[in-house]
This record gives C-alpha cells, structure tokens and sequence, in this order.
C-alpha cells in the first residue's frame, strides 16, 4: 500500500486560510476502533468556507484537511475493529459524538456534550485516504453510489431533522424552503414533500426558481426581489405559511418572518449571511409564532434519510464532480451562490 497521498490542505498564510495541494501528504494510520478509507466521493459544504476564513468557532490546527461529506472503500481498520474490513463499502456519519453523556444516551448525539464534526475538528475527505472512527460508519447499499452517499452525508440528516424532529412538519401545511437551490434546500424540499406538506421556496436566481418549480415546488419567488415575502402571502390567500424553512441567516431572516402566518414556526440551522437578526417582540408574541434551533441531525436522522435515498424516495442533485486540484475552483463556484444542489470531489480523478 502507498505510504504518502495527494490532500487538497489548508495552510495558515500570514493568518489566512490558502488551499495548497500536496502530494506527499502521510497516509495515516488508524488507531484503536478506526478504519482508514479510501476516499471515493466528499461533499463541498458551506462550513468548507467558513473553516477556509476562520469563521468557525475554533480554528482546527493547520495543516488541516477539510471534507467533512464523505464515502469510499474500507482500506485496514485498527485495533479492535471487528464489524468492518478490507473492501467494505461506507459512508461517515460526520456528527461525532461521544456516547455516554446524557444526551448521547438519549439519542440526541447531534446535542453530545464532546462532540465534534469529522472534517472540521478532524482531517476529512479532501485527500485520497482519511481515517474514521468505526462507530460512525453506515455500509452503502449495492444500490447507493459513493456520490449519493456522500451528496446527502451532511444536509440530509440537517434537513430531516429540522422538518420532522424539530419543526414536526403535518400532512396539508404550507412549508417554505428558504434558498432551495442549495444542497440542503434541495434535500428540504423533497422531504417536505414526502411529509404531505404544499412545498414553496425561494431561491436567489430566476434560473434556480425555474429548476425549483420543475423539481415540485408549487409556487417559487426570487428572494432577491424585496415584495418576495408579500408574493409568498398573496400566493397563500394572505395567509402565510405554516413553516419556514431558514439556514440563510441576516439575508432573508426579516422576509420570513414576514411570510410566516399566525401560529408559524420558523426552523433554523445556519447564518451564513449573519447571524446578526433583529425580532419584533410584539409580532412574535402576538402572531404566536414559534422560533425553533436546529443543529445537524442525529444519529436516528442519518439511518433515515439514508433510508430515504436508497429507496429513492430523496434523491440528491449534483451539479459537478471535481477532482482534487480543482477544489478551489468548486469552493469559488460554491461562495458565488452558482450552485444548484450539490459539488463533490472524487480524488480517484486523474491529476
């Protein structure tokens, strides 16, 4: 087996974040209870970005290899490793939790008191082989290919537990995806969907509001045109909708409060234009509305939404496969907002 590898790593460059690729990188050794992969698919995701300009809360030490969406093949596994070996086709559950404190014995590992985030707080899939905890791995269906596994790794379990755990969306509501041409809105608005819920959304182009409508919304706005809230409530007969759907953050936090109806509840899991949002107390508490927190998914949510894409009842929408040394093209694809669904990365893709 090859003892040094190709990684796509971040350096620390006069205290900025500068994507380098290198080939010599160690290939690591997996240590008691985890599995070395060789990486066949990894996600792009905003937290990729937010890592790169050191807006996470805690800058991981550098060199540091991000890629927290990943799926491959098991490579050699540790000391102490019995369910996985050699061949075995995965996907890492990237929510890494601890398993013993009073949230992880409860089922909520998504809320572990140690947890952390494979890719973030440890090397992920921007290289050909990563290290894993055993624990945390999910074998991949002959049915399920490394790209779906790895295109819903993250945003599939972020969205199913934000509409069915902690905004328990019913069957006949209105829901309202907020920036559906994203990975995580596109997932959204399938599984609204398949809950029995009427689907609208927004989107930030005239482009990603027509694949919207052609994917199942039945009513889709431009949130770049400042009426789009008074368009999502004329649309509901003045009503508003019954769940918003926001991982958008400052951008569009005002407007859907504005399309929420009387008895709304609006669901958040991210902020990636500000987390800076101002509440009018007296509409909150008049209109009764209900503000909800979400944070990645639980273990429960990871084996569901897997569920759901094996049987193709969610099915992730990838844009473009790169290969390693293009990532900071993908990443500069990604922050422009000229995504619809999903980027991924296949290091087997020839240099």
């Amino acid at each position: 087996m090859k003892t040094t590898m190709r990684a796509m790593r971040l350096h620390d460059v006069d205290g900025h974040g500068v994507l380098r690729l290198d080939t010599d990188v160690p290939v690591p050794t997996p240590g008691a209870g985890e599995v070395l992969l060789a990486v066949r698919a990894c996600g792009l995701n905003q937290v990729d970005l937010l890592t790169r300009d050191g807006q996470t809360p805690q800058a991981p030490p550098m060199p540091h290899i991000s890629g927290t969406e990943v799926a491959g093949d098991v490579v050699a596994v540790g000391p102490g490793v019995t369910k996985w070996s050699a061949g075995d086709r995965v996907v890492v559950d990237p929510i890494l939790s601890c398993g013993e404190c009073s949230f992880c014995q409860v089922g909520s590992t998504n809320m572990c008191l140690r947890g952390r985030v494979f890719g973030v707080q440890t090397p992920g899939g921007y290289a050909q082989y990563t290290v894993a905890p055993a624990s945390q791995l999910l074998a991949l269906p002959a049915s399920l290919s490394y790209a779906e596994a790895a295109a819903v790794a993250v945003t599939g379990p972020t969205a199913w537990h934000m509409l069915r755990r902690r905004a328990d969306i019913r069957i006949g509501e209105d829901v309202l995806i907020i920036a559906a041409g994203s990975g995580i809105g596109v997932l959204g608005m399938q599984i609204a969907a398949t809950a029995g819920a009427r689907v609208l959304a927004t989107a930030g182009s005239d482009d990603k509001v027509r694949q919207a409508l052609e994917m199942g919304a039945q009513f889709a706005v431009n949130h770049r045109d400042p009426s789009w809230p008074e368009q999502i409530r004329k649309w509901t007969g003045g009503r508003g909708v019954d769940v918003v759907f926001e991982h958008v953050g400052e951008a569009t936090w005002e407007g859907s409060l504005r399309a929420l109806a009387r008895g709304g509840r609006l669901v958040t899991c991210g902020a990636h234009s500000g987390p800076a949002v101002k509440i009018n107390l007296w509409h909150l508490f008049i209109k009764e509305h209900t503000l909800i927190g979400s944070f990645a998914g639980a273990r429960r949510d990871f084996l569901d939404i897997m569920s759901m894409v094996e049987k193709h009842k969610v099915r992730p929408v990838i844009q473009q496969v790169f290969a390693l040394q293009d990532i900071p093209q993908a990443q500069a694809l990604l922050g422009s907002r000229q995504v619809f669904g999903k980027l991924l990365v296949d290091p087997t893709l020839p240099a």
